[in-house]
């Protein structure tokens, strides 16, 4: 085992590829109450060589809000990563491990005073805005910074849509916001637009990109020095096939609209990088079988030790998550029964999935759930006395 930096957990080292069944041998899970994450940092090395490989005009900035483990960040800021990041404790948490403020942008277009106050204090001068009381916001309080101007371009087909609460119009907004800024003598540098998390559309950057060519040139008909675009997040964690697609799309887009090389591009990939390098392993704790009138087993209910309190809080968005391996012999040949899989928790709302078909397990069986690293534990909490899962993370040799 080999220890990251001081206060940050250990990690252990694995060849080849990482075993989770062997992990699990190994763990003594029976004796924890508490639900396992196995984290394979190697798997962010991997998904960064994959996104340099197919998108190598375009710096990714990890989004820290996505997953903010201490362990993870720091392992991105040591491959090079620039950061998304939307509020002061994420700025802190970054600069913390000595990333400079060049490679952060403050990725928020309705900051509170006190985090824009930290952020000048910090040098970090690159941030989103996409309302006249922001800018006026900032030209009291940071008019020194760079105001990257967020604009509004949805995919059809993503899991959490961000569109209804934040991004002007591209044309109806987009222009008077630059003239504002300008009469104020503040600084637009660049756009940036977001299709929303988890997109599965990859038109969506293509559209998004003509938009932002057109915000580019109206920008600069005003007099301003734009360079900076930034495509936002969005790409998928666990499906290389569709981003390669999306990066088909981007390149060519790219190439057309913006073939100046000396437009900086970046993006704020989250889910891309973590999403598929955790593993939550869940112990049932208690069983129920539902009979029909007749006695016969019609429905069982399983209840484990995590739940929609803990990691599976993005359950309600993310329901493509929740389907559980089991690490049982011969498992793929037993009988399956309807079942109901139900977090620890005394809210009837706590509820993992339902409809699912799984063998009759017993007390003790461990399920596990693969694509586990995004939007999990940085939104889970103890609710009802339940501690959240803890993190094991491991590492290639």
């Amino acid at each position: 085992m080999c220890e990251m930096a001081s206060g940050v957990p250990k990690f252990q080292f694995y060849e080849n590829e990482l075993n989770i069944r062997r992990v699990i041998e190994q763990s003594d899970l029976q004796s924890l109450d508490r639900a396992l994450n196995i984290c394979d940092l190697s798997s962010l090395e991997r998904k960064l060589r994959l996104w340099h490989n197919l998108l190598p005009r375009i710096k990714p900035h990890y989004a820290v809000k996505c997953n903010d483990d201490p362990v993870v960040v720091k392992f991105m800021a040591d491959l090079g990563t620039g950061f998304d990041c939307a509020s002061k404790n994420e700025l802190k948490l970054v600069l913390g491990f000595g990333v400079s403020p060049e490679r952060i942008i403050f990725a928020h277009p309705c900051r509170p005073v006190s985090h824009l106050k930290f952020a000048k204090e910090q040098k970090v001068v690159n941030g989103t805005v996409d309302n006249e009381y922001e800018v006026y916001k900032l030209l009291k309080h940071y008019p020194s910074s760079n105001l990257i101007l967020r604009f509004k371009s949805e995919a059809k087909k993503a899991l959490c849509p961000l569109g209804d609460k934040y991004g002007c119009d591209a044309e109806a907004d987009a222009p008077a916001l630059m003239l504002l800024a300008k009469a104020l003598d503040l600084k637009v540098t660049g756009t940036s637009f977001h299709v929303g998390s988890g997109c599965s559309e990859h038109e969506a950057y293509d559209r998004a990109l003509e938009k932002a060519e057109n915000i580019f040139k109206v920008g600069e008909l005003i007099g301003h020095d734009m360079d900076l675009l930034d495509i936002g997040g969005g790409f998928p964690g666990n499906d290389d096939a569709m981003f390669e697609k999306i990066a088909e799309n981007v390149n060519t887009a790219v190439k057309l609209r913006f073939p100046d090389e000396r437009i900086r591009i970046i993006s704020e990939p989250g889910r891309f990088f973590v999403e598929a390098a955790y593993t939550l392993v869940c112990k049932i704790h208690a069983k129920r079988e539902i009979r029909n009138k007749d006695g016969k087993l019609d429905t069982l209910m399983y209840y484990l030790n995590d739940g929609i309190f803990g990691a599976f809080a993005g359950s309600f968005y993310y329901p493509e998550v929740l389907t559980p391996e089991l690490y049982l012999d011969g498992a793929e040949t037993l009988p399956k029964f309807k079942s109901v899989i139900w977090g620890p928790s005394c809210d009837a709302l706590d509820k993992i999935g339902e409809e699912r078909l799984l063998p009759n397990l017993n007390r003790g069986d461990l399920l596990g759930f693969r694509n586990m690293g995004a939007y999990t534990m940085p939104i889970a909490s103890p609710f009802n006395g339940f501690d959240v899962p803890e993190t094991r993370f491991f590492l290639a040799k």
